[in-house]
């Protein structure tokens, strides 16, 4: 019998659908592990949060294991990748309406040979910027098994 696959991806895509098709900003959370590519200077207290709308991103790829897209930050493009395993919210800036995830180990990307070359490079949480600038508000989202 084959295993059966993750509904995470496809709640993700379908909120940030929704949140499109309302007109609302789709903000992506995502707690920061060794195989989470984004900008290093906007993690805080390990988690990172990204504004996923079609206007704040470029070739965003949103598949059943990574999502990918480019960014920019403080005026330099940056290409992040981020497994759907670190995701631990999605929802509407506007309104906070969306859903929390149960975050889990993730997994190396499979495609690349050498992240010396990405513009970005891997953060671990333990190596983030833990200061309190620009902190997200905090949401009433719950955890979804």
């Amino acid at each position: 019998m084959m295993q059966e696959t993750s509904t995470k991806p496809y709640l993700i895509r379908a909120l940030h659908e929704w949140c499109t098709d309302n007109g609302y900003t789709p903000y992506l959370v995502v707690t920061v592990d060794e195989n989470t590519v984004v900008p290093p200077a906007h993690v805080r207290d390990g988690q990172i949060t990204l504004n996923i709308s079609h206007l704040a991103t470029h070739q965003l790829t949103m598949g059943n294991e990574y999502i990918e897209f480019a960014s920019r930050f403080n005026g330099q493009v940056e290409q992040l990748f981020i497994p759907v395993a670190a995701v631990s919210a999605l929802y509407a800036r506007e309104t906070g309406v969306g859903m929390g995830f149960e975050v889990s180990p993730s997994h190396a990307y499979p495609g690349g040979d050498d992240t010396a070359e990405s513009p970005a490079s891997p953060v671990s949480a333990a190596g983030a910027a833990t200061t309190g600038a620009d902190a997200p508000r905090s949401s009433h989202l719950k955890v979804v098994k």
